[in-house]
C-alpha cells in the first residue's frame, strides 16, 4: 500500500513527510484554488519538500485533447522529477492519455466513478486509475464495492494499471478500501494523522514515561 497526500498545502506537506512514509502528492484545480497561487508555482514548492523521487500527480484543466496535451507538458517541464499527467476520464480524456503515453508521459486517470471507466482508462495507457470512494457513498453508491470491481478487473485482465483510491472522508473507508487490495490511497492531511491516533495509545505512552522515568536516565 502506498500512501499519497491529496493537498497543496506545502506546509503541512513538510511536516508530514517528516514523519510518514509518504509516496507522493496528489493535486487537482480546486485544491490549488484553495492554496489561493498560481500552479506552476505551487507544485515546484511541493517538489522542493518531497525531492524529485516522489511522485506528484498533477491535473490539466483544458477542455480538449490538445489543451490537456499542451497543459501536460508545461506541468511536466516545470516540476520534472517523478511527474504524474492526471486527466479527467471523458472522450478528450482517453484521446489526451494515449497521445500521452506515446510520448512517455506517467498518466493518472481521474474522476472515476463506474468499474468500466478505470477498465478503459488502463486500456488508453493510465499507470494510475483513481476512483472517488466518498463521493460515490454520497450518491447512495459504494465507493469501497466500485474499488473492489477495480481491483479484480486489473487482475482478471494482467493490466500494470494500479488503482488510486481518493475522495475520503474518514479513516474507515481507507482501511475498507485497504482490504480491497487497492494499491495506493491518496488522504487530506487531517485524515492522515487520524490514520495512526488511537487514546490508549497516547496513554500506554504516558504511562511508560511515568513509569520508566526514574530508571531511563540515559
Amino acid at each position: 500500500m502506498l500512501y499519497l497526500l491529496d493537498t497543496a498545502d506545502v506546509e503541512a506537506i513538510e511536516k508530514i513527510v517528516d514523519c510518514y512514509p509518504i509516496a507522493g502528492v496528489t493535486t487537482n484545480p480546486t485544491i490549488i484554488a484553495k492554496r489561493g497561487k498560481n500552479v506552476i508555482d505551487t507544485i515546484k514548492e511541493i517538489r522542493n519538500v518531497i525531492g524529485d523521487e516522489s511522485m506528484l500527480h498533477v491535473q490539466t484543466l483544458g477542455e480538449t485533447a490538445e489543451e490537456m496535451v499542451r497543459e501536460a507538458n508545461i506541468l511536466r517541464d516545470a516540476v520534472k522529477g517523478n511527474f504524474y499527467a492526471k486527466i479527467p476520464v471523458n472522450e478528450q480524456g482517453l484521446k489526451t492519455m494515449k497521445s500521452l503515453k506515446k510520448d512517455g508521459f506517467k498518466i493518472t486517470a481521474t474522476a472515476i466513478f463506474t468499474q468500466q471507466q478505470a477498465l478503459i482508462a488502463s486500456m488508453a495507457g493510465a499507470d494510475f486509475v483513481a476512483p472517488y470512494v466518498n463521493r460515490l457513498d454520497n450518491i447512495s453508491s459504494s465507493g469501497i464495492k466500485v474499488v473492489e470491481d477495480i481491483v479484480q478487473l486489473i487482475k482478471t485482465y494482467g493490466l500494470n494499471t494500479k488503482v488510486l483510491a481518493a475522495s475520503f472522508k474518514n479513516v474507515e473507508q481507507v482501511h475498507q478500501v485497504s482490504l480491497s487490495g487497492a494499491h495506493s490511497v491518496t488522504i487530506n492531511p487531517d485524515i492522515c494523522g487520524n490514520l495512526i491516533y488511537h487514546p490508549l495509545t497516547q496513554e500506554s505512552i504516558i504511562d511508560f514515561i511515568l513509569d520508566g522515568y526514574t530508571y531511563y536516565n540515559l
